[in-house]
């Protein structure tokens, strides 16, 4: 806790968050707790959470609160996860329904564990949360299922409206970052998304000690991957335990990067100092 207080009182400015609080906030915390439900929204600490939650939209993680492989930057808890929920598609098509989402975003831990990584939960929600909500669009931000793109397919045969997977930081810092996790694979799911679907997304965060010309150069491997929508956010370390912030970027070089990328050739770049995966992300459908 200290070291938490600590980190608040040496944030930049530009990162001064308000407390999550209001009605709808309120509301979208009670049907999550009622349904026994995961959110990245509170499992990952995102910063824009009572933005979110007061406009009434959340981004739901599946398969448990417990994540099989350590990245060093997540704040979702690791270790042996429990047995899936047979029931949770039912339970988040019926929350979404409830709340009235108009553009759902799922996400989920890893689940090395399974044999199918956890791909027949998956498609089975975005199937229930279609048929219960057919006026709804979904977004899905997904782990790499360890490159097997027959399990990907699973996820694309299910019809989401985007489909998201982030590199999370530059090949270099790749190995430090992400546990088990490979920069290029990241790519070739990104690419076979692409490839085979129509909207493919993904994801960095700075200040973990990248370059300026690593940055630039994930831009273009995205690009040539057939990635159209990127995000790009702050990175904040969770915990004193967690990979510890490089460097704080200033607003003004997240704003260059917006315009960089969109010369590159992306639909669309959020990049802004506290912009995390689902950040607006009712907007990238668009794309």
């Amino acid at each position: 806790m200290a070291h938490e207080l600590k980190e608040r009182q040496r944030l930049p400015r530009w990162m001064k968050m308000n407390l999550p609080k209001g009605e709808s906030y309120s509301k979208v915390k009670n049907l999550v707790e009622q349904h026994g439900l995961h959110t990245i929204c509170t499992s990952g600490n995102c910063p824009n959470i009572g933005e979110c939650w007061n406009r009434g939209t959340a981004t739901f993680m599946i398969l448990g609160n417990i994540c099989t492989r350590r990245c060093k930057f997540c704040a979702v808890p690791n270790g042996k996860p429990l047995a899936p929920d047979l029931q949770e598609p039912e339970k988040v098509a019926e929350t979404v329904k409830i709340m009235g989402v108009k553009h759902c975003v799922i996400t989920s831990v890893d689940r090395n564990d399974l044999d199918d990584q956890g791909a027949g939960i998956w498609a089975r929600t975005i199937n229930e949360v279609k048929r219960v909500n057919p006026e709804t669009r979904i977004e899905v931000l997904i782990p790499d299922f360890r490159g097997k793109e027959e399990l990907i397919q699973q996820l694309i045969d299910a019809g989401p409206d985007v489909i998201s997977h982030n590199l999370e930081t530059v090949e270099r810092l790749t190995p430090f970052v992400r546990f088990a996790s490979k920069y290029r694979r990241s790519l070739d799911v990104v690419r076979y998304v692409a490839q085979n679907y129509k909207i493919a997304k993904s994801g960095i965060m700075l200040g973990l000690g990248e370059t300026h010309e690593e940055v630039l150069q994930t831009m273009d491997d995205l690009r040539e991957a057939g990635c159209k929508v990127m995000t790009i956010g702050q990175y904040l370390a969770p915990t004193a335990t967690h990979m510890p912030v490089a460097e704080y970027i200033e607003p003004g070089q997240f704003a260059a990067y917006r315009r960089i990328g969109l010369e590159k050739g992306f639909s669309f770049v959020e990049s802004s100092p506290l912009v995390r995966s689902s950040y607006r992300a009712e907007e990238h459908v668009k794309a």
